[in-house]
């Protein structure tokens, strides 16, 4: 990501944002994150938007606000950045990981139904690199055994499933506004959205240390306002939004022309009634110790995310899992190398990289 070709644009407008918070004086909370929450919610579709320190916190206090708490089970992947998985754990509850689906990466609808026990509580179907989990059977099965659906949205910030985006079908969808996202703030900032207005009071309260009023505690809470410049800053970049996932599609686009028909390389999929946002565009590769030699020849920037799958992950060795459990994420995290993927790519950019992905595939013949 070029974070100085993202915001040279928009420069003088976010200072101008800026200037404005700063003559307000509304710095934790108040009338640039009531305006945000607002225009977020109605981008989404749903009746609420509840601003944020970080999408970790919005994935923690909405479990939470959920009711979800020791000795409670929650299902997810182990393909995912880690605060998925932190979440569950700073809630008291405790992760089960299911494995992903081959083509999309997203949650394997068929391994959540064979997961669930008497001790399942929630799913938190993650929403990988921009494309939507499959949530239609996702739903039906958290309906038919009584579990809360809390979304993790923090790639897919506008990604749609049948029409519908994310967020917005769940009990609750969690966003991470992390500078590098397709919807960036200039620091930390997440948000939950949801349908139900209790859900909704209640983590307004657990952000604001559990405060009903001014040293009127009703609940432990946390701290976790978003603050008015970033609410400020997100506002304006929102009404881009579209306007970038749509570059970033094309970009996909130009990516899947270029690098089609490449015995090495297996390209990233969108199932039917998906639109992808493209947050990353990741490949699978099977060298990819030849195609990172590759793009490090041209001076190509790339990424792998996430080399090790969370269930093998120190921190999550009690839980008691070993290399062979979820093999499908294990592969993947073996082949993943996500390419240059932000909308203001140019088209010598684009051509720069698919030329050091297509030399690899050279190379790897020769060898």
């Amino acid at each position: 990501m070029d974070m100085k070709a993202r915001h040279a644009p928009m420069k003088a407008d976010l200072m101008r944002v800026i200037g404005q918070v700063i003559d307000s004086g509304a710095f934790a909370g108040g009338p640039y994150v009531e305006r945000f929450e607002r225009d977020f919610a109605e981008y989404c579709g749903t009746n609420h938007a509840v601003g944020v320190g970080s999408g970790t916190d919005a994935l923690w206090l909405a479990l939470v606000a959920l009711g979800i708490g020791p000795g409670d089970e929650v299902v997810t992947v182990p393909m995912t950045f880690a605060a998925t998985v932190e979440a569950i754990c700073l809630a008291g509850a405790k992760p089960v990981f299911v494995d992903i689906h081959p083509r999309t990466h997203t949650m394997d609808p068929e391994a959540l139904q064979q997961a669930i026990t008497p001790r399942t509580k929630a799913v938190v179907p993650v929403h990988l690199f921009g494309q939507m989990a499959d949530m239609e059977p996702i739903l039906r099965i958290a309906e038919s055994h009584g579990l809360r659906v809390i979304e993790d949205a923090a790639q897919a910030h506008g990604a749609e499933y049948r029409g519908r985006r994310a967020g917005s079908l769940g009990d609750a969808g969690c966003f991470s506004f992390y500078p590098s996202k397709n919807l960036g703030a200039l620091g930390e900032a997440g948000a939950v959205v949801t349908n139900d207005e209790q859900v909704a009071s209640k983590l307004r309260l657990l952000r604001d240390h559990g405060q009903s009023g001014k040293n009127r505690h009703a609940l432990i809470g946390w701290n976790s306002r978003m603050d008015g410049v970033q609410a400020a800053v997100l506002s304006h970049k929102l009404r881009f939004l579209d306007a970038e996932n749509a570059a970033r599609r094309n970009h996909a686009a130009f990516y899947d022309e270029a690098l089609r028909g490449l015995s090495g390389i297996r390209l990233p999929e969108t199932a039917r009634g998906r639109e992808h946002v493209y947050h990353l565009y990741v490949v699978r590769a099977r060298d990819r110790r030849s195609l990172v030699w590759s793009l490090e020849e041209d001076e190509v920037g790339y990424g792998v995310h996430y080399p090790v799958p969370v269930h093998l992950q120190p921190a999550y060795r009690v839980l008691g899992h070993h290399v062979g459990d979820f093999p499908v994420a294990e592969q993947c995290a073996a082949e993943f190398v996500s390419l240059p993927m932000f909308a203001e790519l140019t088209f010598d950019q684009l051509s720069a990289v698919a030329m050091a992905v297509r030399d690899s595939e050279t190379s790897l013949a020769v060898l």
